[in-house]
């Protein structure tokens, strides 16, 4: 089943657009790739689809026809986006960062039950919970946006460059996380990468973005071995 359909969507800033007429959809418990080299739209697209920057274009949600919903509604409709860079409040504690990612949940009986489920999955940010997020590791604050975007319930989680600035076995570690979320927790997962090989070995399925287009799609252990791919992005 297809939880996210985008057909036709245009975005950029001002007056130029940087994405044009893309069209591509994540099918319910996939874990997609969005790939492309620095400058090609990926980011873009992301922003695009959590209501942070005006499009043009057709996203529908779960249903739902998002072009006139504010990012707020997206948020409560079930789509959450760990932007690029973490964005975890620095001064605050763990705790108070993933208190902050459930603004959306209901009772507090059900937002300390979520924690501690994420605490459970991320065993780390448990024995960190009083520590402040600007004294955690980078891997770690990656972590806690993670598990802060998964304290609002989401459907699907968009993820922008999660391994930016992460060494290789950090990387790995977060990318299993991925695969853990989707396996055990049925998460859906849009995982905007340069890292192109590690991200088709995780991925279900992947698109290929330059200049604002999408120019390939497929399987993900299709493009793996396709040799454009190779020769672009793999460095084969």
């Amino acid at each position: 089943m297809t939880i996210l359909t985008v057909q036709g969507l245009h975005a950029g800033y001002g007056v130029a657009d940087v994405l044009r007429n893309i069209d591509f959809a994540v099918e319910r418990g996939t874990i997609v790739a969005l790939l492309g080299a620095n400058g090609a739209g990926k980011t873009t697209t992301l922003r695009a689809l959590s209501g942070l920057i005006p499009s043009r274009g057709v996203i529908k949600f779960a249903g739902t026809d998002l072009r006139q919903c504010s990012a707020a509604r997206r948020v409560e409709l079930g789509l959450a986006h760990v932007p690029q860079g973490r964005g975890t409040f620095a001064e605050f504690t763990v705790e108070e960062n993933l208190a902050a990612g459930a603004y959306t949940a209901g009772s507090k009986r059900q937002i300390a039950q979520d924690m501690e489920r994420w605490y459970e999955a991320f065993p780390r940010l448990a024995e960190r919970r009083r520590q402040l997020a600007g004294s955690l590791s980078g891997g770690e604050q990656q972590m806690l946006a993670l598990a802060r975007a998964l304290m609002s319930r989401p459907k699907l989680l968009l993820c922008d460059e999660p391994s930016l600035g992460l060494a290789p076995a950090i990387t790995q570690e977060i990318f299993e996380i991925f695969r853990q979320l989707n396996q055990e927790h049925g998460m859906t997962l849009l995982i905007v990468e340069q890292n192109a090989d590690l991200t088709l070995q995780f991925a279900d399925t992947a698109y290929v973005m330059e200049a604002g287009e999408i120019t390939l799609n497929g399987k993900a252990s299709d493009l793996l071995s396709d040799e454009a791919v190779q020769q672009s992005y793999l460095g084969v």
